[in-house]
């Protein structure tokens, strides 16, 4: 997937040392071909009970894209279930169905399997540009600037050793809260919240992989806005979060490497099920994603 070395150059703001940890994410999305068909991915090699959602989305994804002939026809919309947590010691595999390729649109359905079974279903199309009227929501006005906005280590810095190792971890997305972030926030209940997000240093000019990249990134703050409405966070006593399922649908062209709002909004909670939905717009003002999540949101129950 990654041929030709970055033509783009990140912002400014990218901070020192954090291409490596977007290389490293970078080598994860890029699957082996096992056979036809068929691909094999492998995990991080950090301490986690469960593989990250984002990252088996994400390679899903990439290898549904590579079983796709033309070039010119990207991914315009998603849809996946989390079936089983991943093992993060052991390699993944991919299995893609090639459902049907018409004239406009192909179809691809992909199974992730582990130890025989299988933890996570995606289905993609994938459509050539065509021309035609335009419509979209507007992004939300007067946001500050993602710059200005602290990053991680600042952010995190009062949490750091309730984190523990995971603060100081590299970290491939950088991702900047509007509102301040879930933990600074709790007790105080909110139905959206806004985060800027990029990727941590410069991609190559691959709009697959800027879709994958944007992918594993999606997972990573909206299913913590199903709690909001409660002023609860992921680490409130008793709270038991995982995700269920993720659809995404592609509207416009986007970089993942360029500043991104994704603007979140809490649908629904109940039954243990929290909904939430949010968009994702280019610096820009353009709607480049639309994005919808339901996850188990157990509360108080361990």
């Amino acid at each position: 997937m990654r041929v030709d070395p970055p033509q783009h150059t990140p912002p400014s703001s990218a901070g020192p040392g954090t291409q490596p940890a977007l290389d490293d994410l970078v080598d994860l999305l890029d699957l082996e071909k096992i056979e036809v068909n068929i691909f094999r991915g492998a995990s991080t090699d950090e301490d986690r009970q469960r593989v990250f959602g984002g990252q088996v989305a994400g390679q899903a994804l990439v290898a549904a894209a590579r079983t796709v002939d033309e070039p010119e026809r990207l991914v315009h919309s998603l849809h996946a279930y989390f079936l089983r947590p991943g093992d993060p010691t052991t390699p993944i595999l991919y299995e893609v169905d090639r459902i049907r390729d018409g004239r406009s649109f192909s179809t691809r359905r992909v199974v992730a399997i582990q130890h025989g079974r299988a933890i996570f279903n995606l289905q993609a199309s994938f459509h050539n540009e065509e021309p035609g009227p335009d419509h979209q929501l507007q992004m939300p006005a007067d946001l500050p600037d993602a710059t200005t906005l602290p990053d991680f280590r600042t952010r995190m810095a009062p949490y750091a050793e309730q984190l523990g190792e995971v603060y100081d971890r590299p970290r491939p997305i950088d991702v900047r809260y509007v509102n301040g972030d879930p933990l600074s926030r709790k007790g105080n209940p909110s139905e959206t919240q806004q985060v800027w997000m990029r990727a941590n240093g410069s991609l190559p000019d691959d709009p697959v992989l800027h879709a994958c990249v944007v992918t594993y990134a999606s997972d990573m703050t909206l299913l913590d806005t199903t709690v909001l409405p409660f002023g609860l966070a992921w680490d409130s006593p008793g709270m038991q979060m995982a995700s269920l399922d993720h659809a995404m649908w592609f509207h416009r062209p986007f970089r993942a490497d360029e500043w991104l709002l994704y603007d979140q909004v809490a649908l629904s909670t109940s039954s243990s099920r929290g909904l939430a939905g949010g968009g994702i717009f280019t610096a820009d003002g353009k709607l480049a994603i639309s994005v919808v999540q339901e996850g188990l949101a157990r509360i108080g129950t361990r």
